[in-house]
């Protein structure tokens, strides 16, 4: 049986760094197990196509959430990459560093993850083709596109009312400061998705050294005592394994990651026992610490043509496809989150509290378990939402059975703290005075959701509690920190106690960064690889 140096688990966003920069010398021979398949598929390589990845389980995990006490007993729907690329293939492309003080935190616990130390990796990493700004990187294998030119006339509205609510504008909230209202930059290049799969897994590809198995589902390590040395996966129906002379690097996320760890009897005892599954190691923080963005959002009709009228009519289309495909650009060469930006509602905060979206497009959203794409409403409309970049709820990720295909509990206890209840009312509060500004009100035709007719406290909090929705952020089930008795990992990535076995996703962010969590995950696969191949 061959023996690979290293087996990355997940070819998503951190999976596909770690392939790259661990066989960019020729030296190591690199094993890359990926559960779902390619990614060249054309909704999946077309920007605005996530609408149709959003609900596909050809690309997508599907997850569902436990009914949730604080969202009216509802669960919530979380998308998850299944593809090369991981969730960077079926995700908004909107990119956020977050900010310093995020990274600053995560060093008291963990030394070297300070922002000094991981500010330099973002600027290897970017491609920005925005302004020249001596924080901004270019020439990294990440396409950055500043999106100036090509948004919505709507989205001029949209930084006119901020202006007039006194929120200054920001051309570049990944540079000297994240406050203020934007245009979001996006992980596109020349018209296409700029995933990890695309930026840095195929390129790699062409190296000999580097070995990617595709439908390749995971169910187990292997272990030699205390240490793994390898994995056991599915493919196709038949049960393989893998060995790892140097590493195992799992890179399935802030879902499978903790799955993978208790399948393989890492994990609280008392759980693994219940499913008769050896422990190998009691760990019961494998799963705990889960945090995640919720969000909540304003529909109006107005009276100007929104992106609605470009892409439900056929004939409109039509005309937007064949603008695609001559010269890359046009409505779907975007997202739809065009614009937004990082307030701070609490005077108090030391950093953004709270992100702003803004869509020149209106939809309804989709009850959990269905299955239709994103459709624009037939009307001239747009959405206007909000998240809190710091939630101070946790939840928890275990495994409800020893079958590696059933999907964990996942358990997020969404709004479980007064400082995420006030922060939700207070941004649909936002949200009110926003709409409720000359210019847009020179646009706004009627508020359709939540409707003027809600104005009380009471009345507004019903309506998150009905209404509000993932932003499809999760993270921390694998919490990074040199304290083996709270936290999974070392801050070099290391299973506390589990020898030649490391995580680099999501998984280990200690807390939420404020922002949307891809660039965070790529940025940890290239600090995975630093600190691996220092190591090795």
């Amino acid at each position: 049986m061959k023996i690979y140096d290293y087996i990355i688990v997940g070819a998503g966003s951190a999976g596909s760094v770690l392939a790259n920069r661990l066989s960019a010398s020729g030296i190591h021979s690199v094993l890359v197990l990926e559960a779902g398949g390619s990614d060249r598929k054309a909704f999946v390589q077309v920007p605005i196509g996530y609408g149709k990845t959003y609900y596909d389980k050809r690309v997508n995990w599907k997850y569902q959430t436990e009914p949730e006490q604080q969202l009216d007993n509802r669960p919530s729907y979380w998308p998850r990459g299944k593809v090369m690329g991981g969730s960077s293939s079926i995700n908004a492309m909107v990119y956020v560093r977050g900010h310093p003080l995020d990274y600053d935190d995560w060093s008291q616990n963990a030394p070297g993850w300070d922002w000094n130390s991981i500010a330099p990796l973002f600027k290897k990493l970017e491609d920005w083709s925005g302004s020249p700004h001596t924080l901004r990187g270019t020439g990294g294998l990440l396409s950055v596109t500043d999106t100036r030119q090509q948004v919505h006339s709507l989205c001029d509205t949209y930084l006119s009312a901020t202006k007039q609510f006194q929120i200054p504008f920001n051309a570049d909230y990944n540079a000297d400061s994240m406050d203020g209202a934007s245009l979001y930059q996006i992980t596109t290049k020349n018209g296409l998705r700029a995933s990890t799969a695309h930026c840095y897994l195929r390129p790699a590809l062409r190296r000999k050294n580097l070995t990617l198995e595709l439908n390749a589902h995971a169910t187990r390590l292997l272990f030699e005592g205390s240490s793994a040395n390898g994995i056991q996966y599915v493919q196709r129906g038949k049960q393989k394994q893998a060995h790892a002379g140097r590493c195992v690097i799992l890179c399935g996320g802030a879902v499978n990651t903790p799955q993978l760890l208790q399948l393989s009897g890492i994990g609280s005892a008392s759980l693994l026992k219940e499913f008769n599954l050896p422990v190998v190691r009691d760990m019961p923080q494998v799963g705990q610490n889960l945090q995640d963005h919720l969000g909540a959002d304003m529909i109006c009709r107005t009276n100007v043509p929104s992106l609605n009228q470009e892409l439900r009519p056929h004939i409109a289309r039509c005309r937007a496809i064949a603008k695609y495909l001559f010269n890359r650009t046009g409505p779907l060469s975007l997202s739809v989150n065009q614009a937004g930006g990082f307030i701070r509602l609490k005077p108090d905060s030391d950093r953004p509290d709270t992100q702003l979206y803004f869509s020149p497009l209106s939809y309804t959203r989709a009850p959990v378990g269905t299955r239709p794409l994103i459709k624009p409403d037939p009307f001239p409309g747009f959405m206007i939402g909000y998240n809190p970049c710091k939630p101070t709820s946790k939840g928890q990720l275990q495994i409800q059975s020893a079958d590696p295909f059933t999907q964990p509990r996942i358990q997020p206890n969404y709004l479980s703290t007064d400082h995420d209840r006030s922060l939700m009312l207070a941004g649909m509060r936002l949200m009110r005075n926003l709409t409720a500004t000359d210019a847009m009100q020179n646009v706004i035709e009627e508020e359709i959701y939540p409707g003027t007719d809600l104005q009380s406290d009471e009345e507004l909090n019903q309506f998150i509690s009905q209404n509000a929705w993932t932003v499809f952020h999760p993270c921390g089930t694998c919490r990074m920190g040199d304290n083996p008795a709270i936290n999974v990992v070392d801050s070099q990535l290391r299973v506390h106690g589990i020898g030649g076995l490391r995580i680099a996703d999501a998984s280990i962010f200690p807390t939420i960064p404020t922002g949307n969590t891809n660039a965070p995950a790529i940025v940890t696969g290239e600090k995975a690889a630093e600190l691996i191949l220092a190591d090795h």
